[in-house]
């Protein structure tokens, strides 16, 4: 039995990026007999083929959906940890390895993470810069931080808190998530660019009685392509963060925000355009679309 299942969760891949990927795990220092690779196509065309990868497993989730394709690898996980690696990420030579040795020291962390450090494929442009986190993309520094030891349910989100990108965790802190039904969280699917994902499963680890923690030992190369840079995408992506950070919020009852009612949206997104100054140049109009999606949100709580 594997001791780590890695799992890639892949939509028309791009083949020079998830090569990239497969490489880096190629040059892992754990050795192959520990790990596990599956590669989940989500509805990908044409549909991938299987790593030649020693472990390797290619499984298919034919429903669209990062969250579809998680629960996918993780049902068909045989390692009690998991890792999620995106098809664009690099990870460190001595990831795996590290992520074990932290779970094992740690025995009430449920989820981990680390650095994502970019590797640009064109220069970000100045005005860019602020939104760059928005590409899971961080650095918190050299010191290991933990969420605290609290009452469950949580009652903020913890600013530790792993990110997707190279998130670890303990399979058996994630069955509630696995075993929940009812209306899904919107997150990645297709070209849709909410991503409550994250966030989501962050929350269902602490509810059940886990920590999370961020461990810069834990690093990996986000490969970040020219259109992710652009104006368009990221005011898309902007719109659907907000609007799906409330939510997961509203899901968990921690959320600050009031639910609004639908009507109100043409008239506060127009005061948001004006406060915004939203035609003033790109970082303006990507704020306003953050506005925007925040205001979609609100109005998406249940009554």
């Amino acid at each position: 039995m594997a001791e780590l299942s890695v799992i890639i969760c892949a939509h028309n891949s791009h083949p020079g990026r998830l090569a990239r990927t497969l490489a880096g795990l190629h040059a892992q220092t754990l050795p192959s007999e520990r790990w596990e690779l599956l590669l989940v196509d989500n509805a990908s065309t044409p549909p991938l083929v299987s790593p030649t990868l020693p472990r390797a497993r290619l499984i298919c989730e034919n429903r669209p959906g990062l969250t579809y394709a998680r629960r996918r690898g993780i049902r068909k996980a045989d390692a009690p940890i998991a890792v999620f690696v995106d098809d664009d990420n690099v990870l460190a030579p001595d990831y795996l390895a590290q992520v074990l040795a932290i779970f094992a020291a740690h025995p009430t962390v449920g989820a981990i993470g680390g650095k994502s450090v970019p590797e640009f494929e064109t220069p970000p442009e100045p005005w860019a810069h602020e939104f760059l986190p928005l590409l899971a993309l961080r650095d918190p520094g050299d010191a290991v931080q933990l969420s605290p030891d609290s009452a469950v349910p949580p009652k903020q989100y913890p600013l530790c808190a792993p990110i997707g990108a190279g998130m670890a965790l303990r399979t058996s802190a994630v069955r509630g998530w696995l075993d929940r039904t009812g209306p899904e969280l919107s997150d990645r699917r297709g070209t849709e660019l909410t991503s409550s994902g994250d966030n989501d499963i962050v929350l269902a680890i602490l509810s059940a009685g886990w920590r999370v923690g961020y461990f810069p030992a834990l690093s990996l190369i986000h490969l970040i392509p020219a259109g992710r840079l652009t104006r368009d995408y990221l005011a898309r992506l902007n719109r659907g963060i907000a609007l799906s950070w409330v939510q997961v919020l509203a899901l968990y009852g921690i959320s600050p925000w009031p639910r609004i009612h639908p009507a109100t949206l043409p008239l506060r997104r127009l005061k948001a355009w004006l406060a915004c100054r939203a035609w003033r140049g790109p970082a303006a109009y990507i704020r306003w679309q953050g506005a925007c999606g925040h205001f979609a949100g609100r109005a998406a709580f249940p009554s």
